[in-house]
């Protein structure tokens, strides 16, 4: 079984959004990647149209299950915080509409999940998910590889399916980060 997941990095002048699909062996694919973007010159309610816009032609054209959405987090600058919250409310309404499920990450969980390391910088992600999806390129710009690192990380957090082997065939194109959460998850289990 696979699992679909459309991640976004909410902003109003650059939003992020990607489209993976992960193997129950957490194997990722990306499907389609890209950065909406508008003016600050523009009127707020066009900027937020034109997301809304976006997502919907996203969301009917790629028909993710579940979307993973950058939960807005506290910063000095609250107009910026205030953007992000505009943009993140027009992509969860629009699922809410279409009776898909929203998944908010923190940028901590979907640096730790993609590198092993919260604190990783943006560059370390992208690198990352490069690594993890096959890609020839880095996607640009940081944005889109961020979109794609939430989509990865909804589906190995919410556990696309069965457990990863840690050993035995095929256990070594796992990246360290993917290794780091299959043997966490694997303790988890033994724990209970």
């Amino acid at each position: 079984m696979t699992l679909r997941v459309l991640g976004v990095d909410p902003g109003l002048t650059r939003c992020g959004i990607g489209v993976v699909d992960v193997e129950r062996n957490r194997r990722a694919t990306m499907v389609a990647v890209g950065v909406v973007g508008t003016t600050p010159e523009e009127s707020l309610d066009r900027r937020l149209l034109v997301i809304a816009s976006a997502i919907d032609e996203w969301l009917d054209r790629y028909e993710p299950q579940v979307l993973a959405v950058e939960r807005v987090f506290s910063q000095l600058n609250v107009s910026t915080v205030m953007g992000v919250a505009q943009a993140s409310g027009v992509v969860i309404a629009a699922a809410a509409r279409r009776g898909i499920p929203v998944a908010l990450h923190t940028p901590s969980e979907v640096k730790a999940a993609v590198t092993g390391s919260g604190s990783s910088n943006k560059d370390a992600v992208t690198k990352l998910v490069t690594k993890i999806l096959r890609l020839e390129a880095p996607p640009r710009p940081a944005d889109a590889a961020d979109a794609l690192a939430l989509a990865i990380t909804h589906a190995w957090r919410a556990g696309s399916g069965a457990a990863v082997a840690t050993t035995g065939p095929g256990s070594s194109s796992l990246t360290p980060a993917q290794r780091a959460w299959a043997e966490a998850e694997a303790k988890a289990r033994r724990a209970r």
